[in-house]
């Protein structure tokens, strides 16, 4: 049976599953997919929780939608299934929420943010330039075998709200760049490096998570790491 969470998560090689875009979700099924507040023009920072109590309602919503996106998808979710895994009342969802879709995104960002924060040490404990981009590989494999659900929530991004998928490889793509750029600056790197480069390590490294955090994990995360760090180093052509 196919690994429910194992999309390409890249977006390569695929047809749009089954989710509506952003804006257009709201199921007829579910008649609790929208509510008054979301046409009342109260804004998003108003929903800000302002009490240690409401962060922990937020936070509760956040983390089970996660659960309820990567186990069926957006399409086969509801604002009634997350409310019920969280704990919290139909009703108080709209305090923090307007709709499905406001914390789907709202999922997106926190898994994009979770994923740099997990990253971060590493980069900072690395030795030099090519090291580091290793400790990101590794502890980017790490995440990804704790939480598989990322990969079917950011490729579904791409369909239910283009622009959250966008925006997280946009930054992830961002600060890959800057690390080369800081590399060559140094010396540690090509000067004639940029973006293009970027863009090809990210998804290098998207898919060795595909492949060795969700598919499999026959390999460990250091030596998937260390591989494609020697890819990195040394190229694939064969000098004359």
């Amino acid at each position: 049976m196919r690994d429910k969470n194992a999309t390409t998560a890249a977006g390569a090689g695929r047809s749009a599953p089954t989710a509506k875009r952003a804006g257009n979700s709201h199921s007829a099924s579910d008649p609790q997919q929208q509510h008054p507040v979301a046409s009342s023009g109260i804004s998003a920072s108003d929903k800000t929780p302002r009490t240690a109590r409401g962060e922990r309602t937020l936070r509760a919503l956040i983390e089970a939608a996660i659960v309820e996106f990567g186990d069926h998808g957006f399409s086969d979710t509801s604002i009634v299934t997350i409310t019920r895994r969280a704990g919290v009342a139909l009703g108080s969802f709209y305090t923090y929420f307007d709709s499905k879709d406001a914390i789907f995104r709202a999922v997106v960002q926190d898994m994009s943010q979770r994923v740099r924060d997990h990253v971060a040490p590493s980069l900072q404990a690395a030795d030099n330039a090519l090291a580091a981009e290793q400790a990101a590989l590794t502890a980017f494999l790490r995440f990804a075998r704790e939480h598989k659900e990322i990969y079917r929530i950011i490729d579904e991004s791409e369909f239910v709200d283009p622009d959250s998928f966008h925006t997280h490889y946009r930054n992830t793509v961002d600060r890959i760049e800057a690390r080369l750029t800081a590399g060559a600056a140094t010396g540690q790197f090509r000067r004639d490096i940029g973006e293009t480069e970027a863009w090809a390590i990210m998804g290098m490294n998207v898919f060795l998570g595909l492949r060795y955090g969700v598919w499999a994990q026959d390999k460990s995360a250091e030596q998937v790491a260390a591989e494609a760090n020697e890819l990195l180093r040394r190229g694939i052509g064969v000098s004359g």
